[in-house]
């Protein structure tokens, strides 16, 4: 099995962290995700349906999209499952955290966006977080209090949100929810699961 992925991609990280707190035994393949599309490795290039990490390959099967690649991790390992629950997080994840703070994120820190638009996803990252916020205001996980591939996808670019001059305490029973996934076995942050190691 090998993990393609990159620094600093949070969805590359939510299958990471899958795999290293699994225990599943895999190679890492670093993605320089700085060069063109087409200017990427040949053999990540050739596997990529869409040319973007992560891509997992496992036997003869090549998956990517890191949240349907969760679900197959899940259902062929039997762990984290959290059945219809799990996807419904899953989606809301795509449409909402994965979408508003990774976007923020990447107009803070490398290109620049007009102010309406900072604007526009900061607010909708705030909307988000608020109902992280409230979900988790009478239980540990996202689903019946049993971690689960939905607290997988959820966390992965929360653990960036200092970078981006969030406060997490601000969120309490956020910041006490990713404290108990780092309690899970295995954790490391994304910044040393995603290390750079040239493909």
């Amino acid at each position: 099995m090998k993990l393609y992925g990159s620094t600093n991609s949070g969805h590359s990280y939510k299958v990471k962290l899958f795999l290293t707190i699994a225990a599943i035994k895999h190679d890492y393949e670093w993605v320089d995700l700085a060069l063109p599309r087409n200017d990427r490795a040949p053999k990540f290039v050739k596997i990529s349906p869409f040319g973007e990490v992560p891509v997992l390959t496992d036997n003869n099967k090549i998956l990517c999209q890191s949240n349907a690649i969760l679900q197959y991790l899940s259902k062929e390992y039997n762990k984290f499952s959290g059945g219809q629950k799990a996807d419904e997080w899953l989606f809301w994840e795509t449409n909402r955290i994965g979408f508003s703070l990774p976007n923020y994120r990447f107009a803070k820190l490398w290109q620049k966006q007009p102010k309406d638009v900072m604007t526009y996803l900061l607010d909708r990252l705030h909307a988000d977080l608020d109902i992280l916020n409230q979900h988790l205001n009478h239980q540990t996980f996202l689903i019946d209090n049993k971690f689960s591939i939905a607290d997988i996808s959820n966390c992965a670019y929360l653990y960036w949100l200092e970078e981006i001059e969030i406060d997490v305490k601000t969120y309490p029973n956020v910041n006490a929810w990713l404290q108990l996934i780092k309690l899970q076995p295995n954790w490391q942050s994304p910044d040393i699961l995603l290390k750079t190691s040239p493909l």
